[in-house]
């Protein structure tokens, strides 16, 4: 067991104890707070000065699939062969070697969303998964953990270039639609018979539509937004709204919903039409009206090391540090199904989480020690001469 004291410890529901203890036993947090247990067998780390939170975490990534610097070779996040790839999945394409991983865990972030990205209408299946580890199999917390869609600019002009569909909104609209009801009827099928051809991309559709997984749906412009939540509401299905960049202009329509929303990558620039009205203050307006934030790099549009520089900006310009503090810890594992597991300090999770060398708000404070389930995955060089 170790037991580190004296620290001030974000928990990541809200709440942030002060000269409190944590105490981890193996891979699982055991008590936080005021420690009390009587062993010889601990490891005692005096924390006084130290700030430690959970592992922060980032809800929609390419980690993996779009490795940087090494061009074409890396790009293994958009089969862009056909606009509807439902039977694709991200885990397929992860290489766990990617530095992008590496530059995770220095940045204290344990766990991440890969998606496929968003040429497709239907992208594919997307994983969550531990930041620390060489087997893709064994980093994973849940899998699927969402299907990929995408409105907007993307699907148009990758294949609108193309001369095919979708060259249109209304004809992403429409091929989305029509693929779900091919689902819904390969769903009646099945039950109707004993011997129905299997169709790996409608078996993938089908836990949507029976809400084992959400749609998670790039979508900037408000249109884009109100479209997505039409979709949901037509076939029943539980979404996410992916980036939500227009999403303060409709923030009661969003928060009607119930969706959550992956706010980001707001560290990018306007690179296209659809990013017009980009800008910090999305994060905050959507919080207050009651939408249930996440905060996003997209990585690599924006490397990963800069989520935490986000939240802090985020907060800069109006959202509350609470709020900030929960869209990369507990409200973000909430977003991905998994807070049973990570994003807050309390006992019975996984010992995820980060010692920070100060406020973790001030960006001129560093992390100094990773954990992920229980194991150093990165210290800083001063520390291992200790």
């Amino acid at each position: 067991m170790k037991l580190f004291t004296n620290a001030t410890i974000v928990i990541g529901n809200g709440e942030v104890l002060e000269e409190a203890s944590l105490l981890i036993e193996g891979k699982i947090i055991r008590q936080v707070g005021e420690v009390c247990i009587d062993s010889s067998n601990i490891d005692v780390i005096d924390a006084k000065g130290k700030v430690i939170t959970p592992g922060l975490i980032d809800v929609h990534t390419h980690l993996g699939v779009h490795e940087e610097g090494i061009g074409a070779e890396g790009h293994d996040f958009n089969e862009t062969s056909s606009p509807l790839t439902p039977e694709v999945r991200a885990m397929d394409g992860i290489n766990p070697a990617d530095k992008g991983f590496e530059d995770a865990r220095r940045a204290g972030i344990t766990t991440v969303q890969v998606l496929p990205g968003s040429a497709n209408v239907i992208g594919g299946e997307m994983v969550t998964l531990k930041t620390a580890g060489t087997i893709v199999d064994q980093m994973v917390i849940r899998e699927p953990s969402g299907m990929k869609a995408a409105f907007g600019e993307n699907p148009k002009r990758i294949h609108g270039h193309k001369g095919k569909a979708p060259i249109t909104r209304m004809a992403i609209a429409s091929m989305f639609r029509q693929e779900l009801l091919k689902a819904k009827h390969y769903m009646m099928e099945v039950e109707k018979e004993e011997s129905v051809e299997i169709d790996l991309g409608l078996e993938n559709l089908a836990k949507a539509l029976r809400k084992e997984i959400p749609i998670r749906a790039h979508a900037h412009r408000a249109d884009d937004i109100v479209t997505l939540i039409r979709l949901a509401k037509e076939f029943d299905l539980n979404i996410s709204i992916e980036h939500c960049t227009e999403g303060h202009q409709i923030s009661e329509f969003v928060a009607a919903s119930n969706a959550p929303a992956a706010i980001g990558p707001t560290l990018s620039t306007r690179s296209k039409i659809e990013l017009a009205d980009k800008g910090w203050h999305t994060a905050g307006i959507l919080a207050n009206a009651g939408v249930p934030v996440s905060i996003t790099t997209d990585h690599p549009v924006v490397g990963i090391e800069n989520l935490l520089q986000s939240a802090a900006l985020a907060v800069k310009h109006g959202m509350k540090t609470t709020d900030a503090w929960k869209a990369i810890t507990l409200q973000a594992a909430k977003h991905l199904g998994v807070d049973d597991r990570v994003g807050s300090l309390e006992e019975g999770k996984d010992a995820d989480f980060v010692i920070w060398g100060g406020d973790p708000f001030d960006t001129r404070n560093e992390v100094e020690v990773t954990y992920v389930n229980g194991e150093v995955v990165y210290e800083q060089e001063f520390l291992k001469e200790k």
